[in-house]
């Protein structure tokens, strides 16, 4: 790593001094610019910073067509001018000699230079010969959360609008996917409500799981200037680790990890004990409050210490600040986001808000934090789990509105169930049904969980691996083709922050080689692939970002991220806006939800929401029942220990998460000064559990789980928890010269939350190990370059293309829906079997059968079409539905074992149910299918069989609820007698 010399100007060493002198306040936040140059510039560019998620308004400075510095931007609302230390010093890895410049193909076991035609024709190439042989779900995209907004909209739209898959997500998915779950089941759509002003107002900081001091230094530069001027907030802090936060703390609580949901359950325990509860603005603004209510009776404060470890007192404490302050601002990040029952932990946070009724108002809000700097754009325009403008792909009018303004047919708009997550992506991979894999400015060879899995996937010998990035990453290495990407300061774009504040920035310098944007790549594709709307033009027909930006807003309208009153002109000279901005708030909108109305009325919801234990959506109809109707939803859970807890074998938990001077893989900050501040990995341990190790402060160590093993340096102390160890994430081998396995993704679970799938990080369990006497360093060795090594094994890229044997693929659709088909030819023969049998025992049931009859019948006559024209796999012989007639109504020749006519009916009409049932599974697996073909008329067909089934199942258990007490509690004589 190349040394760097200090900066000609600079106005103070943010590597030394983190978060600059303080400036006390009250009320409004002062001015103070920050500055880090190496030369004078000869002009000044408007930007933002794209090293965190607090998106502080900056200008670059450029001086002979280089970037030589940067300086605050005074005017700008987020950071009135201050800069962090990765915002004052990771732009000085812009123009390292290391930058990718030119595409790369594989070639001869290695990645040789190629020309953007050359590289553009083959994964178009590639792409085509998927989609003809494997279907386009054979393709998946993986993008990052440092994109600018118009790169986002125009992948979306290649994903979406020109491949219709859905096979798209981001690494957002491992940082912000449960802030934005939370928000869509607690307020009825992703959207920050709070904004960084209520720093400035607010009585106490509610600070969950979030290591301010460390993830956001400027925004921790405002707290810790409120602290120090006139009447302080109140500071609650709950993390294991005695972090920089949690010693400015007025309450520091240290639960065990995996336990949050627990905790905050208590906390709201105590708050409806105590009376602590807005009841006059809770009845008018938020349903849910008796279920909640019912569930946290259970967690007083006894049993909470039990399953915490956090002392009774400490908990009273924490309830009566909360239940007694006149402002809340309440902060959640990867400690409750990356741990156990992620979403369900983030929307007790929210309630706690709701039932205080602080929310909407000065000095009180909720920030479901962001990790990266424009996750909330991914989020936005459907590059990750959501769809474009914050839309609902179970209301059918979203998804028609999305066809009509991307000019495609509905049923290609691709809404027949969430988009895909990272976690089912690699499932499909290792099944074999992804064959391409385009990744876009992230790293997962070492930011996604249990990496040895991971390794293995990716270079599996027909896995097409394309990488577009601004530097060699351990991702890049095993890649078939590498895209170099112009990156921040290098284009133009908008991006927006955590508190919703949209800012531009504008391209400063060009960016080095034939390094080309995000933006101007995916462009590229979508013309070479020939994408077109149903009119027969180019689907994208925009070529610069300001035309995305533009046709971005028509699709935002009317939504919550509503942008149609911005422009590059009004981003450009002063601050950044925040959104929604439009007609109605053409300044934008500090906070969201001040008139107590919220984004839950049924026809304009992001979702429907989820049971929060399961994972499982709830339907239009139970979400009809419950009627929030614009009201707030306070969602509740029990407390459910992790599946893997720490055991004799490993007894420890591990937590992982950021290091103040890195940033994600270090791809930008390893390569600047804050490399020297933090040069590799350590792992944190208690003094207790060190001397149980028999491990001491400065020594290297193994920590091992049930899926690696690490050798790192071991520091003791500043963890208040025993039990528990603590590692940065941001290492792995790009850069190693010791040959020392150290990436903490090593080691940790690929388990995920059941709600918004993010992967739960902070869990699993391990072990310290002293390295035995005389073992020579390195212990534990890296497999990177193992899987470096595979990958240059495997056919050249463009010779791979043609090396799978598709004649010999079956797909089994067909298997499918010959079975389901055979079930309702089958149900024809029940009606026709069970008729005559009861008829003469009911009149009732030979009524209802005859119908039933005819609706099976109808079923039959809509799928058979589709069946003769799709064809049916009769592999098996023997059908299942065969089996299962057999099984649930034995033939007329049997003697029946039971106790009367009565039971028979209740008998037969249990089967009819069960094999009903099985019938309505297999449908619900069909009508994705129909859809994902983009079959129109065969989605009717399925969407017809559904609904006829429905009103079957629907008869037959009012049956059921009709006779079951009379047969079951009135005594008879049996039939045997």
């Amino acid at each position: 790593m190349a040394e760097f010399a200090p900066p000609a100007i600079q106005s103070r060493d943010s590597i030394e001094d983190i978060w600059g002198p303080r400036t006390p306040y009250e009320d409004e936040w002062p001015t103070r610019v920050d500055k880090s140059c190496d030369a004078e510039p000869d002009s000044w560019v408007q930007s933002a910073c794209v090293l965190c998620s607090n998106g502080c308004g900056l200008d670059i400075g450029v001086k002979d067509g280089k970037v030589v510095g940067v300086r605050g931007r005074a005017t700008d609302r987020v950071n009135k001018g201050r800069l962090g230390p990765k915002g004052l010093n990771g732009w000085r890895a812009m123009h390292r000699e290391d930058r990718l410049k030119h595409p790369l193909i594989r070639k001869n076991g290695r990645l040789e230079r190629a020309s953007w035609d050359e590289a553009m024709n083959l994964i178009v190439s590639k792409s085509k010969e998927l989609q003809k042989h494997l279907t386009n779900h054979s393709i998946a995209f993986y993008t990052t959360g440092q994109l600018f907004l118009e790169e986002y909209y125009a992948l979306s739209m290649v994903g979406k609008a020109g491949l219709h898959t859905l096979h798209m997500d981001g690494n957002t998915r491992l940082c912000t996917a449960t802030a934005a779950a939370s928000m869509r089941e607690s307020f009825g759509s992703d959207g920050q409500p709070g904004s960084y002003t209520d720093i400035d107002y607010t009585e106490c900081i509610f600070m969950v799981g979030h290591n301010m001091a460390a993830t956001q230094t400027v925004l921790w530069s405002r707290v810790l200037d409120r602290l120090e001027g006139p009447n302080p907030p109140q500071l609650i802090v709950v993390d294991p680790r005695l972090s920089e936060s949690a010693r400015k703390a007025t309450v520091h609580l240290a639960p065990r990890s995996g336990t949050n949901l627990a905790l905050l359950n208590g906390i709201q325990h105590l708050m409806f004990k105590n009376g602590w509860i807005d009841y006059d603005w809770v009845s008018k603004h938020v349903v849910g409050l008796e279920a909640l209510r019912a569930t946290v009776e259970e967690y007083d404060p006894q049993t909470v210490e039990k399953i915490t470890g956090v002392a009774v007192e400490q908990l009273e404490q924490t309830a009566c600040i909360i239940g007694t302050t006149r402002s809340l601002l309440s902060t959640a990040l990867q400690g409750v986001y990356q741990s156990h029952q992620a979403t369900a932990s983030a929307c007790q946070i929210n309630n706690i808000n709701l039932l205080r009724g602080l929310i909407g108002k000065p000095g009180s809000g909720i920030f479901q934090m962001n990790g990266q700097p424009t996750a909330q754009n991914n989020r936005e325009v459907g590059c990750d789990g959501e769809f474009p403008g914050f839309r609902n792909h179970q209301n059918p009018n979203h998804m028609a509105d999305l066809a009509r303004l991307w000019n495609i047919d509905p049923i290609q708009v691709p809404h027949w169930n969430e988009p895909t997550h990272i976690m089912n992506l690699l499932n499909y991979m290792e099944a074999g049904t992804i064959k391409m894999f385009w990744i876009s400015g992230t790293n997962p060879l070492v930011s996604l969980p249990n990496l040895p899995r991971i390794r293995k996937l990716l270079t599996q010998p027909d896995m097409f691996v394309v990488c577009q990035d601004i530097y060699m990453t351990e991702t890049t290495a095993i890649a078939d083709v590498v895209l170099p990407a112009a990156q921040w300061g290098e284009k133009t774009g908008c991006f927006t922050n955590v508190d919703r504040t949209v800012h531009i920035s504008h391209k400063a310098v060009d960016p080095p080689g034939e390094c080309r944007s995000d933006f101007d790549i995916f462009v590229d594709y979508a013309k070479r692939m020939g994408f077109r709307d149903k009119d027969g033009n180019d689907l994208i027909s925009w070529r610069q970002p300001e035309e995305a930006f533009e046709a971005w807003k028509k699709l935002s309208a009317g939504r919550p991220c509503d942008y149609t009153g911005l422009s590059y002109d009004r981003l450009t000279g002063g601050s950044g806006i925040q959104w929604p901005c439009n007609e109605q708030n053409p300044h934008g909108t500090e906070r969201l939800f001040t008139d107590g109305v919220f984004f839950t009325d049924v026809e304009y919801c992001e979702s429907f929401g989820h049971d929060l234990e399961t994972g499982a959506p709830l339907t239009k109809e139970e979400y009809e029942h419950l009627n929030p109707a614009g009201r707030a939803i306070l969602k509740a859970c029990h407390y459910n220990p992790s599946l893997e807890e720490p055991d004799s074998e490993f007894p420890l938990k591990l937590m992982t998460g950021r290091n103040v001077y890195q940033f994600h893989t270090r791809t930008k900050t390893g390569r600047t000064p804050l490399q020297k501040a933090c040069p590799e990995p350590e792992v944190r341990i208690a003094e207790e559990d060190a001397a149980e190790a028999g491990v001491s402060d400065g020594e290297y160590v193994v920590v091992r789980s049930k899926r690696g093993a690490l050798e790192m340096k071991c520091r003791v102390g500043r963890m208040t928890r025993p039990g528990h160890v603590f590692m940065p994430f941001h290492f792995g081998y790009w850069d190693t010269t010791d040959g020392r396995a150290r990436a903490a993704n090593e080691l940790t679970v690929d388990r995920w939350d059941p709600v918004s799938k993010q992967p739960q990080f902070k869990g699993g369990a391990v072990r310290i190990e002293k390295i035995p006497e005389g073992k020579q360093s390195p212990f534990i060795r890296e497999k990177q370059t193992a899987a470096a090594t595979k990958a240059s094994q495997k056919n050249d890229a463009a010779s791979s293309a043609t090396q799978t044997d598709y004649g010999k693929l079956e797909r089994q659709m067909e298997l499918w829906l010959g079975e389901t088909y055979e079930t309702i030819v089958q149900l024809l023969q029940i009606y026709e079997d069970l008729i005559p049998r009861l008829v003469h025992h009911d009149q009732e049931v030979e009524g209802g059968l005859q119908v039933l009859h005819k609706l099976a019948e109808d079923m039959r006559v809509r799928l058979e079409p589709h069946v003769r024209r799709l064809g049916e796999n009769k592999q098996r012989g023997t059908h299942r539905a065969h089996v299962l007639r057999e099984a649930l109504f034995p033939s007329p020749q049997e003697e029946s074992a039971s106790p009367s006519i009565a039971y028979e009916v209740l008998e037969t009409l249990q089967g009819l149910a069960v094999y009903l049932a099985h019938i309505q599974s297999s449908l619900t697996a069909l009508q994705p299918v129909s859809m994902a073909m983009w079959d129109e008329e065969f989605s009717e067909a399925v969407g017809f069989a559904q609904k006829s089934l429905q009103r079957m199942v629907a008869w037959v258990k009012q049956q059921i609820q009709t006779r079951s007490s009379q047969t079951l509690l009135v005594p008879i004589v049996p039939k045997s007698l």
